[in-house]
């Protein structure tokens, strides 16, 4: 087997397989002479260890993607791999851009670990591609992405919260669940995480505007620019949609997605042109300054593990801005 492996350090979060652990994924998959030809790991991804295997007896390349050891994970991002997985019959509207699952082990009794299967796409990820094509042309990509984001959160839930529970009844019950869960996490990192204290008692405190969000749309969790493909064509033209392991129900204004279209004044604005628009409100514009909250907690994590510490620091000023705006 050729093996190519990207190099980190020792104590990168993201951990390579072995030829033989990537073998013994390999056979309970496609049976137990399945020969591994190569395995080349990808980049792009900060979560999950991702490789494209050539199989002897496959025309076409599968990707495997491996979660790492449960006791790397942050609680509030725990066995997201799964969510993705429990995602796929609500993600029916935009099946015809992703991957399909094509083996799956979730008893981590093979290496240790989850791992997924996946068909493999044809395209370029769009972070390669995007600078090639005029600037005048990326508002057709915003508008593609406005189009898959509405498919998405038109789908209606059980329950708010994670895709695999705990499921909750009110909106509110599991914003104020989540920020105590990155406050948690932050905390395990030696970080002072009062902030976001602050934020999940203002959340609770504005229970009431919270709860008018009462029916659970499907969020993305991760979709934009970064988790997509293109295809060869004389405007950007998505082809594919990676990595939705961030799937939520809950209010579409605190997708991650909706963050991304609103963060600056250019092209990105044409996602606007084929998203619904929501009504802006007052509870609407106080529901944004919580859902920040929870991004920035969430950044703040990812900062840390990298060791990106002017970022962590950043953090806190945003933050306070945040709760600022609560307050009012």
């Amino acid at each position: 087997m050729e093996l190519h492996a990207i190099e980190r350090p020792a104590n990168a979060f993201q951990r390579v397989l072995t030829e033989r652990q990537i073998r013994a994924v390999a056979r309970p998959a496609f049976g137990p002479n399945t020969m591994v030809r190569s395995a080349m790991e990808l980049g792009g991804g900060l979560h999950n260890t991702t490789y494209r295997l050539d199989l002897a007896d496959r025309a076409e390349p599968v990707i495997l993607r491996v979660a790492p050891e449960p006791a790397r994970q942050f609680r509030s991002e725990r066995e997201v791999m799964r969510a993705e997985y429990a995602s796929a019959p609500w993600l029916s509207p935009i099946a015809d851009l992703m991957p399909r699952v094509l083996a799956a082990d979730f008893t981590q009794t093979v290496i240790g670990r989850d791992w997924m299967i996946q068909s493999f796409l044809t395209g370029v990820p769009a972070q390669q591609l995007l600078g090639s094509y005029h600037k005048g042309t990326h508002s057709a990509l915003f508008r593609q992405i406005g189009n898959i984001a509405a498919a998405v959160h038109a789908v209606a839930g059980p329950w708010f919260g994670p895709v695999t529970g705990p499921g909750h009844t009110r909106w509110s019950e599991a914003v104020v669940a989540s920020l105590h869960l990155i406050a948690e996490d932050v905390e395990s990192c030696g970080l002072d995480a009062a902030d976001l204290r602050k934020a999940a008692d203002a959340a609770q405190a504005g229970a009431q505007v919270l709860d008018e969000v009462a029916v659970p749309r499907l969020l993305t969790g991760d979709l934009w620019v970064v988790n997509t493909l293109l295809a060869s064509a004389p405007v950007p033209s998505i082809c594919g949609v990676l990595n939705l392991d961030r799937t939520w129900w809950g209010d579409p204004e605190a997708d991650w997605t909706m963050r991304m279209a609103r963060a600056q004044q250019d092209e990105r604005l044409a996602f606007l042109d084929t998203y619904p628009r929501p009504e802006e409100t007052e509870a609407a514009a106080w529901r944004r300054h919580v859902y920040e909250v929870c991004h920035l907690g969430g950044l703040r994590l990812e900062r840390h593990r990298l060791g990106n510490q002017a970022g962590v620091r950043d953090s806190y000023a945003a933050v306070a801005e945040e709760l600022s705006a609560l307050a009012c």
